[in-house]
């Protein structure tokens, strides 16, 4: 199902987005990533991500939002983004979650040719726990991310 926003945003439900979880997790760190791409069928790789991570033992996913259809920014010459959101839950640390989203970033072909480049899959530590991180390689929360409907949108569709 689809749902308009205005001329430029659409909202996608499905199956697995969103999605909320009735299974109680003992996993300490609670992990916000969102998730984007704009190359190929991103809708079917964003549910083939959720079934990656769900196979995953080192996370359990809490809930997702629905998927966001939105202009691209920065490079505007390229097709729309699809974007989402995905709290799970996780033993890791943050540096350790991060090496493992780029992983999966890998699988699915992730090609980093120029900033703001299209993309098959995209996926940004947003949020872990409360903790604020700035480093060369990782920010938490991600920079930009107030100033992003392709975040801010999906997020407001999750309850904690």
């Amino acid at each position: 199902m689809k749902k308009k926003i205005n001329s430029d945003l659409t909202l996608f439900y499905n199956f697995l987005f969103p999605y909320r979880s009735n299974r109680q997790s003992k996993k300490k760190n609670f992990i916000t990533i969102g998730i984007g791409g704009n190359i190929g069928n991103v809708i079917k790789r964003f549910n083939k991500l959720f079934k990656a991570l769900d196979s995953d033992s080192r996370f359990s996913i809490v809930q997702t939002s629905p998927i966001l259809q939105n202009p691209p920014f920065g490079y505007l010459e390229q097709d729309d983004f699809f974007n989402a959101v995905i709290v799970l839950k996780t033993d890791l640390g943050a540096f350790e979650a991060l090496r493992e989203f780029q992983r999966y970033e890998n699988r699915f072909k992730r090609k980093r040719s120029f900033q703001d480049a299209p993309r098959t899959l995209d996926i940004d530590i947003i949020f872990f726990n409360n903790e604020k991180i700035n480093t060369p390689d990782l920010v938490i929360p991600h920079k930009g991310y107030k100033d992003r409907e392709s975040v801010q949108i999906p997020l407001k569709f999750l309850t904690r």
